[in-house]
């Protein structure tokens, strides 16, 4: 098998839900993603997704990630700026999924009802799921919960630091 780049999935609020604290924590996991190499998969529009995305822009060596926004509509122009590879799908929520299954790894950052679902899916197909905890939202209730799947138990991995969730990431640890 091909040697791949690692595909971290970053879910977390819109821009009606994202706070001035959450951006800014947005654009530094986006940075250091970049900086180590992986490729960004988001929602692709504002708040959160457009902080992680403009952050992996301003790494030093920003030639190593990538960022791509898988839309819910169908207008590449609904994409934040900062989206490399625009995937415009149609399907409104149901593209939730589709960020998910792009995933080797799911960063959960606060969120609200799209967050969840995110969480939700990635649970049924058994993807792990960083949960930042410093922020309140879904990320922050599931930190710690463990799910029985019809696979395996899966643990919603709590981190509270950035430097812990690029560690779980590297080394699963």
């Amino acid at each position: 098998m091909k040697n791949r780049r690692k595909t971290v999935s970053v879910i977390g609020p819109n821009q009606a839900r994202c706070n001035v604290d959450v951006y800014n924590f947005g654009m530094r996991l986006g940075e250091a993603l970049a900086m180590a190499g992986y490729t960004i998969v988001c929602g692709g529009v504002y708040g959160f997704m457009e902080a992680v995305c403009k952050g992996a822009h301003m790494a030093e060596n920003y030639n190593y990630g990538t960022t791509v926004g898988i839309l819910a509509g169908n207008d590449k122009e609904e994409a934040n700026e900062y989206v490399d590879v625009v995937i415009p799908t149609g399907l409104g929520w149901a593209r939730n999924q589709l960020i998910v299954n792009a995933a080797d790894i799911v960063i959960a950052v606060a969120g609200g009802a799209g967050t969840l679902s995110e969480v939700a899916y990635a649970w049924q197909v058994d993807k792990p799921v960083i949960c930042y905890t410093e922020f309140e939202g879904w990320a922050q209730k599931l930190a710690g919960v463990q799910m029985d799947s019809h696979k395996k138990t899966a643990m919603f991995r709590p981190a509270s630091t950035l430097e812990e969730v690029m560690k779980i990431i590297k080394y699963g640890v």
